[in-house]
């Protein structure tokens, strides 16, 4: 491709869900706009499926069901509280789910990015591929006014940069707008796909159609670390995973692998992906921090969204609605600038901020803020409470001729025995202040 000389409204850096949402948004507001991913093409890094929540595209492309590659819609949600032979769970499922407009996909992000990419381009965006973008480039005042690439060339000049750059963020790290990333505030996920017959993985998760099941499980199977496993159907394949805190594997001196194979090995899994062929693997860093993490979220001439801003809840496990919606909104400011003539300072893109603090994204943020550190410095919570349920269950469940206001007593008594009257009291006023 021969060098690309002119000068932009906006550069976009990085082709994810979050980069994507921008850079549509603004092409389709009649911005001049560039956007670079370092991949072979959008959703080349991406092998794993994942969850795709509708409301925050359909805000963006409402008819995108007409030709996204979606996989399936949730219709049922299980969470499980695992121990070492046994989980305990609750799930819910509804026919309302199987409605016109679906509310949950599991997509191919490979598949889905690549789609999403050609949106972008048709609402007249540049797509530049297999291009990294080596540094930012400022002006004499330290304002931001393009980027520098692996190309060569001068550098790309453009009013406003938004970094969609993911997790690791180190074109901003570069740049001195965030701190280098710490390992208690990302989680490291690895994944599989397990290829299935059709037919077989609807006949074990009881569907039919595109209905599909979401099953999320934490406890012991991350052997004392801050982290959960996490299972997605899609037409003819499974997307398993496991992901823990950064900091949590570093010093467990546990392989990532070993941690997804002892899951895939668990009782209540292994019938799920019995007989698959496993065809592709990967490892993910997922910001974790919670809002306390957050880095700047913008200056004079840049914006940061999705990953890049640390913007996952990880309590409901979402990000790719977090990561769509402050690219959208972050597009949407730049737009509304434009057509104001007013420069893309810092006083002026705070605007960006405000629009995240009046939607769902920094409330849900600020909402959970204190997760983190409860986990962190709880981890009883992960490992013996999972323990304490399953042996309640099986003592309740159990028919063998002994009173059941005995079965109460022995149950009362081993919770007080293995955490105690006080300690459950305790953490039950911590949670529910962290919940708060």
């Amino acid at each position: 491709m021969a060098a690309i000389q002119e000068r932009f409204d906006a550069i976009v850096v990085g082709a994810g869900p979050s980069g994507n949402a921008a850079a549509y948004t603004m092409a389709k507001g009649g911005l001049k706009v560039l956007q670079i991913e370092r991949g072979e093409y959008p959703g080349s890094k991406n092998v794993q499926g994942a969850i795709l929540y509708a409301d925050a595209l359909e805000r963006i492309i409402p008819d995108f069901r007409e030709d996204a590659p979606l996989e399936r819609h949730v219709i049922e949600q299980r969470i499980w509280v695992i121990d070492d032979s046994s989980h305990t769970g609750m799930h819910y499922r509804s026919e309302d789910f199987n409605e016109e407009k679906p509310n949950r996909y599991t997509i191919i992000r490979a598949q889905f990015d690549r789609w999403f990419s050609s949106k972008v381009r048709e609402a007249g965006a540049i797509v530049l591929c297999e291009t990294t973008v080596t540094e930012l480039v400022k002006d004499t005042k330290g304002n931001v006014i393009g980027v520098r690439t692996d190309r060569q060339g001068g550098p790309l000049l453009a009013d406003v940069v938004v970094l969609a750059e993911g997790v690791n963020g180190l074109v901003g790290q570069r740049a001195a707008l965030r701190d280098e990333l710490k390992p208690e505030n990302v989680a490291l996920a690895v994944k599989e796909m397990h290829f299935l017959p059709q037919e077989v993985i609807e006949s074990r998760f009881n569907l039919k159609g595109d209905g599909g099941v979401v099953i999320e499980a934490m406890g012991t199977v991350t052997k004392g670390m801050t982290g959960t496993g996490f299972l997605y159907t899609n037409r003819e394949s499974i997307s398993i995973g496991i992901g823990c805190i950064v900091d949590d594997i570093r010093k467990s001196g546990m392989t990532p692998y070993n941690l997804l194979d002892s899951f895939k090995q668990h009782p209540s899994i292994a019938p799920l992906i019995a007989g698959s062929e496993v065809k592709e693997y990967v490892a993910h860093l997922i910001p974790e921090g919670g809002f306390r993490a957050m880095p700047e979220t913008q200056g004079n001439g840049w914006l940061v969204v999705g990953d890049a801003a640390h913007l996952v809840n990880a309590v409901h496990r979402e990000g790719s609605n977090l990561a769509m919606t402050s690219g959208r909104v972050a597009g949407e400011t730049i737009v509304w600038l434009k057509r104001r003539r007013e420069p893309c300072t810092a006083a002026n893109l705070a605007e960006y901020r405000k629009r995240l603090e009046d939607s769902f994204v920094l409330k849900d943020m600020r909402k959970y803020r204190k997760i983190p550190a409860l986990l962190h410095n709880n981890r009883h919570l992960l490992n013996l409470y999972p323990r304490i349920m399953s042996t309640a269950a099986q003592t309740w469940l159990r028919v063998d001729g002994k009173a059941k206001k005995a079965k109460e007593t022995e149950i009362i008594q081993r919770l007080r025995t293995q955490r105690g009257l006080t300690g459950m009291l305790a953490d039950g006023w911590r949670l529910a202040r962290a919940w708060r």
